[in-house]
């Protein structure tokens, strides 16, 4: 299987909220931006983000594989609950990427590196 089709399966895993599949596809000394948050702090993360955004949805809009690195544009259109990176959405729907960058070790997610659109977010509000 390669790292392409191995993350399509994690974005997947990711938007059917199958938390109990999520260590098939991310390592369990995985590190985001930087700090090893673990496969559990990683699964907390999301299970947060999913919380504080019910309709969030991953949109892969551009895909670039270098093995063993992934490059993604994921496109977000979502309603935020309360306050989202500082901003307060409080429910408005709102419009953002992310460009994510990961690395894989053994075909597992070791490593993410993300960058959000945070003014494309201010630019709504």
């Amino acid at each position: 299987m390669t790292e392409t089709d191995l993350y399509r399966g994690y974005i997947d895993c990711l938007n059917n909220q199958d938390w109990e599949r999520l260590h098939r596809f991310v390592h369990d000394e995985v590190h985001y931006n930087g700090d090893r948050v673990g496969l559990s702090g990683y699964r907390d993360m999301l299970e947060r983000d999913f919380r504080e955004i019910p309709d969030l949805y991953f949109d892969v809009q551009l895909l670039i594989s270098d093995p063993p690195f992934i490059a993604s544009r994921l496109q977000f259109n979502c309603t935020p609950k309360g306050n989202f990176f500082g901003l307060p959405i409080n429910g408005k729907k709102v419009s953002f990427s992310e460009n994510v960058f990961y690395e894989f070790l053994n075909d597992r997610i070791r490593n993410v590196w993300s960058v959000i659109d945070k003014a494309a977010i201010e630019a709504q509000l």
